[in-house]
């Protein structure tokens, strides 16, 4: 193996992962690398950055090993969205855990701007409904809990940004402190009409700008590898993409059509279909940046809170962790008895975006069993994503004639078919795990 390669970085909410791309776009090598997701308290969700930092540095130092000798020609990142750290501009110390886009904690803000009667504002220059997934909110305390952190925010002495900014920046050895437009357009910060940062929202949020990254296209030479401690990436490597995980995946799927719509099923799933043009609907739906190739484009997206998760949390009531186990209780129940499960562990996302709303199995009665409850955690999955894609159909005003989907589940055949019958729609599952990297590469 002697070509160059594109080694891409996919940073999850759970795994590390790393890919070297052939010049045909073959995937050649890949290593994963677990990761912690912390719970201090209820509706927290933490993890350690510069742990992520490690477990991104062993799967490109394991996947490159497998490339014997084959030169990296450029970095391109693919990372989760709306989490927020803040870290020292001086040595780049973190004095904030990485805060999980499934974190609850602004959710008493969040309530606050919805009484205020700010939401709407926030919505129309962001695209985004006002709720505790998107960072501002949670970066406004944040920012409050830290000792002088306004002043010092002010002063530049401290910098904020997602993990795409935060993996640029290890990489450059601090040199580079930028993102793309498609991560910047999950912040809430940033104003989807004008494509920079947002001087109303970020006094409203108490955001200094002098803290913030710049604004990049997702694909363009900004920065590069600085740090020599990598084996088989060497200094002076050019990072030439950067963009969030459920963009990169839609990049990847769409295959040129404007009428394509990607799921990516994971613990929570994202729904996407681009566009040229940001517009505004009244139906649950976000719009939002896709990518920046030279120009903007645009997305209608669909984020629902748990999926994965929903389903593996009733699993475990049930007492059952393998997810290969609770589908095989599934099969053996024909129907749902006209039970159903609603996953709002910390509220529910798209299309309903409702603070108050929690979990509850409803139509129990005496005749239920085990199997019957795998079954309904599994289909919570499919009628979520139902309830997305019918939405997205109707803000289109467009048949949407199949759905193409990605992630771990989609390795379910039983709720892949279960999908197809709910949506009365084929289905065309990614030819790789590695999808969201792909499109980023």
């Amino acid at each position: 193996m002697t070509g160059p390669l594109i080694l891409a970085i996919d940073e999850g909410t759970t795994n590390a992962k790393a890919i070297a791309v052939d010049g045909e776009g073959r995937v050649v090598a890949r290593s994963s690398q677990p990761l912690a997701l912390h719970h201090p308290q209820p509706g927290l969700a933490e993890q350690d950055p510069l742990a992520i930092w490690q477990a991104v540095k062993q799967a490109i130092g394991t996947c490159l090993a497998q490339c014997h000798g084959a030169t990296v020609a450029a970095v391109a990142i693919s990372n989760q969205r709306e989490s927020v750290l803040i870290w020292q501009r001086r040595d780049g110390t973190p004095v904030t855990p990485l805060v999980s886009w499934q974190d609850r904690r602004s959710e008493s803000l969040c309530r606050d701007l919805w009484l205020a009667g700010k939401a709407p504002r926030i919505t129309g220059l962001t695209g985004l409904a006002v709720d505790p997934m998107f960072p501002a909110a949670k970066l406004t305390g944040m920012l409050a809990m830290l000792p002088d952190g306004l002043a010092r925010a002010q002063a530049g002495e401290l910098c904020i940004g997602t993990v795409d900014c935060w993996l640029s920046w290890q990489l450059s050895a601090g040199e580079s402190f930028v993102t793309d437009h498609a991560n910047a357009a999950r912040t809430q910060l940033y104003n989807l009409h004008r494509g920079d940062w947002d001087d109303e929202l970020l006094a409203l949020f108490h955001i200094p700008r002098a803290a913030l990254p710049e604004i990049v296209p997702s694909a363009s030479a900004q920065g590069g590898v600085a740090v020599n401690d990598i084996p088989g990436l060497l200094p002076g490597t050019p990072v030439l993409a950067r963009i969030g995980d459920s963009h990169a995946a839609l990049q990847a799927q769409r295959s040129g059509s404007e009428e394509v719509v990607k799921a990516t099923y994971g613990t929570g799933s994202s729904l996407m279909m681009s566009m040229a043009t940001p517009l505004l609907t009244e139906n649950g739906l976000s719009t939002t940046v896709a990518w920046h190739d030279g120009a903007l484009r645009f997305a209608f997206e669909g984020n629902i809170t748990h999926t994965g998760s929903g389903a593996a949390w009733l699993g475990r009531m049930l007492g059952i962790d393998d997810p290969r186990v609770l589908t095989a209780m599934a099969q053996r129940s024909a129907h749902n008895q006209g039970i159903y499960f609603v996953p709002a562990l910390s509220g529910l996302g798209a299309p309903w975006w409702d603070l108050k709303a929690r979990g509850m199995v409803c139509g129990l009665t005496d005749a239920a069993t085990p199997d019957v409850l795998a079954r309904v955690a599994l289909e919570s999955i499919v009628f979520q994503i139902a309830d997305v894609f019918f939405a997205m159909q109707q803000a289109s005003g467009v048949t949407l004639p199949a759905l193409c989907v990605d992630g771990s589940a989609t390795q379910n055949p039983w709720l892949m078919q279960l999908q197809a019958d709910v949506l009365q729609r084929p289905l065309h599952r990614a030819p790789t795990a590695e999808v969201s990297a792909l499109g980023a590469a």
